[in-house]
Parts: C-alpha cells; structure tokens; sequence
C-alpha cells in the first residue's frame, strides 16, 4: 500500500505545470514577497527623492517647467550668505540638541531603571511631550516665548527680577536657544524611553559581579553600562540627529525662520525658497545640501555599530 501511495506521488510531482514548479521555486516566492515593499519604497521613497534631485539642477518655478542648469542653483548658495547662516545653524541646532537630549535621556533613563513607587506611571508621563503633534508643542512654546504674553516674563516680574518682559523670539541668539529649548523637551522621551529598552537588557549579575569586586558606581556605568549600551546607543543618535537635522514644524510654527533669517534651519529655507518663494529648483538644491549630512549621520551609527561587533568577537558581515 505504502509503494503504491509513493508511486502516485512521484507521478503527480511529475505531472505538475510550470505554473506551480514557479510557485515552488524560492527565489521567485522571495521576490514576489519584496515586491509589494519595493513597489511602495520606489513609489513614495524613491522617486521623491529623484524627482528632487533633478530638480535642483533646474530652473524649475512653479507653475512652469524648468529648463537644464547644471550646477547653478549651487554656485548660487555657495555665494548667498543666508544659505551659510542656515548651514551654520542647522549644524548648531543638531549639535547642541543632541548632546543636551542624550544627557538628560541617559540621567532620566537611568532613574527610570531604578525601583521607583509608580515607575510605570511615570514612564507614560514622560511620553507626552513625544506624543503630543509637534504644531501644538510648537503653539505652546510661541505662548512661552511670546515677548506680551510670556508666563516665563510675568512670573519674574512678579518676583521682582525684573521690570520689563524678556524677549525670547525677536533677537537672534535668544530666538537660537530657545528653539534649542523646545526642541531638546521634545526629544528627551524618546531617547529616554530608548535607552531604558537597552538599560533593561542588560543582565543584572554583570552589575553583582562588580558590587562584589568593589566597584563604584561610575566604574559601573563606564565599564558595564555605557560598553553594553553603545549598539543602542549609535541608532538612537542617529535618528535624533536626523530627526533633529531635518526639523521643520517646530522652527517654521515659532519663528518661521526670524528674525531676520536667524533662526532658519536648511529645511525652513528650502520651504521659502522653494514653496513660498516659487523657486522650486533652487528649494531643491538646499534640499539637497541636506544629503552629506543625513549620510554622514548614517556612516556614524554602521562604524559604531561594526566597532561594537569587533569588540565582541564578532564578524562585521
């Protein structure tokens, strides 16, 4: 009976059409699976980012088909000082946000390890400021800073530290650190609840281990915590420092770049120029100036990360 069912089975395999040895053919079911997934990147990642491309190379506006330039548009930023003061504050703004927002992620990560009486209640507290759309923490912050209606001006005046209010939006360097301000309150939950997720892997006997050696608490934190930390540590960065590099709603909805182009950041002015202003290849062209940086960022967290696997043992395959 069994030499039987093995012989019709042999002969149905054989008997099979091209159709279904295709459907049991691996390579061609692992395609068919990426296929929707590259459809959807190509379709609203890749040709945006094309398109873009091409256009900074244009002399697109809009409402009009542009013509070839070359490299125009850029010989045009390379001489327009606003360009380089966006640049600069751009690189700034990351800078300084970052660093503030893994400080105060890490301090308020390492708390939140700890055994705290309603730790999970102060954990979804923290996620607020992340949840919240940025366009409302951005109005929030505007009523802050607002030079009138500033509760930060009236609670000083009220103790008598001041006479006047303090005017945080219309001067170039206050307007700087207070975006940097409303920025680093919104990013800290996610660095924080980030690094909490890599905190919590980490075992326990490892930190028994050196309580017994007589271990301080900062030879823990650089020998254990911050080594076993940096895999985790190298993506959150990487995506703060993009998401930070890349920021729009917030310093378009307090200060729209002001005052006097200050405050602009390379995608609030790819914004003026391209949409406000009209000139969508020029737009384009400071678009694409962000491509080095968000790049670099990228390299940043894969040479951590391979740095990280060398120290393990690990190969970097």
């Amino acid at each position: 009976m069994s030499d039987v069912t093995a012989e019709r089975w042999v002969r149905r395999s054989q008997d099979q059409n091209w159709v279904t040895r295709l459907l049991d053919w691996k390579p061609f079911l692992v395609v068919m699976c990426l296929l929707p997934a590259v459809g959807i990147l190509t379709i609203f990642l890749t040709y945006p980012l094309g398109l873009g491309i091409w256009l900074a190379f244009t002399d697109t506006t809009i409402g009009r088909s542009g013509v070839w330039v070359g490299l125009e548009n850029f010989e045009y930023m390379m001489e327009d000082p606003i360009f380089w003061n966006a640049v600069f504050f751009s690189v700034f703004y990351t800078g300084i946000a970052t660093i503030a927002k893994f400080g105060l992620g890490l301090w308020l990560a390492l708390l939140l390890n700890n055994h705290l009486p309603f730790k999970s209640f102060l954990r979804a507290i923290i996620l607020l400021p992340w949840i919240v759309p940025t366009v409302l923490t951005a109005i929030a912050f505007w009523w802050i800073y607002n030079p009138q209606f500033s509760i930060i001006s009236w609670v000083f005046i009220e103790l008598g530290l001041r006479t006047t209010n303090i005017d945080f939006i219309n001067t170039a360097w206050p307007a700087r650190w207070s975006l940097i301000g409303a920025n680093v309150w919104r990013g800290i939950p996610f660095v924080a609840i980030s690094l909490l997720a890599g905190l919590q892997t980490i075992s326990p006997s490892l930190y028994e281990a050196a309580l017994l050696d007589g271990s301080t608490g900062w030879q823990r934190f650089r020998y254990i915590t911050f080594p076993m930390l940096l895999p985790i540590l190298a993506i959150v960065m990487t995506f703060s420092i993009i998401f930070t590099f890349t920021d729009f709603q917030l310093v378009y909805a307090i200060t729209r770049g002001g005052p006097v182009n200050s405050t602009q950041l390379l995608a609030t002015l790819a914004f003026q120029r391209g949409i406000s202003g009209g000139q969508l290849g020029e737009g384009a062209a400071i678009a694409v100036a962000m491509l080095p940086f968000l790049i670099f960022a990228t390299l940043f967290s894969y040479f951590a990360l391979a740095r990280r696997k060398w120290q393990q043992g690990e190969s970097n395959d």
